[in-house]
């Protein structure tokens, strides 16, 4: 039970490392254009983070993302071990691609441990374990490593198309202070996404290791069955991330906010409003994505109205490189840690 209590604390605290590495994601047009100051932004996020778990209570009705991750590895190879060690790669990998300013994925960070954790406890690839990992659950996330930005991107270039048309004969000032008013509303719906979409994941972990406990005292419980007994967890959960976005984390904000090209307070509504339009359309289906491949994807896509160089594409690359490493180096990381593990608690 001691071993338990350590594993939800730790997931804890990598859910406020989450909000804290991913604050960028909602903020970063929103600062960029100075609509609002850092501190502003931040405050604007972590409240819509929150209000995110009552969107997801009694809108959608059910934690589909949570069930997700809880389920992407089969139970016969959950131990508690294997949660802990997932938690400990996940965050080792979060804080470096803070400190470097990378906007990695928390979600797929945390998934990669998982799994990584999960195949050094069954002993690698080996005949008989093959479905170590539950690939129905995990493919649809890994295709959407891709499939998120360009979603976002193709969202993004269409509104932005359809607004610069609207409003071509609007007289500048007036438009460029009702966009600066609507990228409230846009941001708010952007940071609904991230905190119904990101502090799900944290809750999948708790729910598997309450789960494994309670299938090893002979007890069946399905994940909705965890969240009906448990409401704490998410609530916990959304706490977290959004006391994590309130920390900030302005390294990333930098890169997302004006590296990637530079973003006009038009441009933040369309980055902001595709961002949310995925993560609302993934959140229904139950795929885990990233929110930060979701809005760097939008802002590409802003930027790419004006002309393709307006991206700078050599940031972007980069970007793409840290993403694809993301799941095998977390998954290398976790399994490392799982060895370790292994030979102080046989």
């Amino acid at each position: 039970m001691a071993f338990l209590v350590v594993i939800i604390i730790l997931a804890l605290i990598f859910d406020y490392i989450n909000g804290f590495h991913d604050a960028a994601n909602s903020i970063a047009t929103i600062v960029s254009t100075k609509v609002l100051t850092p501190f502003q932004a931040v405050l604007w996020a972590a409240l819509f983070n929150f209000a995110a778990f009552f969107v997801s209570r009694f809108v959608i009705g059910e934690f589909k993302i949570g069930n997700t991750i809880s389920k992407s590895v089969d139970e016969h190879f959950i131990t508690l071990q294997v949660i802990f060690a997932g938690l400990v790669a996940a965050i080792a990998w979060n804080l470096l691609t803070w400190w470097f300013g990378i906007p990695s994925s928390s979600s797929h960070t945390l998934i990669g441990g998982f799994i990584g954790a999960a195949i050094a406890h069954a002993g690698g690839f080996k005949e008989g374990n093959i479905n170590v990992i539950n690939y129905p659950k995990v493919i649809p996330t890994f295709l959407f490593i891709f499939a998120a930005p360009f979603i976002g991107m193709v969202i993004a270039f269409i509104i932005t198309i359809i607004i610069v048309n609207l409003c071509k004969r609007a007289n500048p000032y007036k438009a460029d202070s009702w966009f600066r008013r609507l990228q409230l509303l846009s941001s708010a719906m952007f940071s609904l996404g991230h905190g119904g979409n990101d502090a799900q994941k944290v809750m999948g972990i708790i729910g598997a290791a309450m789960i494994y406990v309670e299938k090893s005292k002979g007890h069946t419980m399905t994940f909705t069955q965890f969240v009906d007994h448990n409401l704490w967890v998410p609530v916990a959960s959304f706490t977290c991330i959004a006391i994590g976005t309130m920390s900030g984390g302005w390294k990333i904000v930098k890169t997302m906010g004006t590296r990637i090209t530079k973003v006009t307070p038009l441009e933040g509504v369309s980055a902001e409003t595709a961002g949310a339009a995925t993560l609302y359309l993934t959140e229904q289906l139950g795929i885990p994505v990233s929110t930060t491949h979701t809005i760097t994807g939008s802002i590409i896509g802003v930027g790419a109205t004006k002309r393709l160089s307006a991206v700078r594409w050599g940031v972007t690359i980069n970007l793409l490189w840290a993403w694809i490493l993301t799941i095998p180096v977390s998954a290398i990381l976790a399994a490392v840690v799982y060895y370790i593990m292994s030979i102080f608690m046989p």
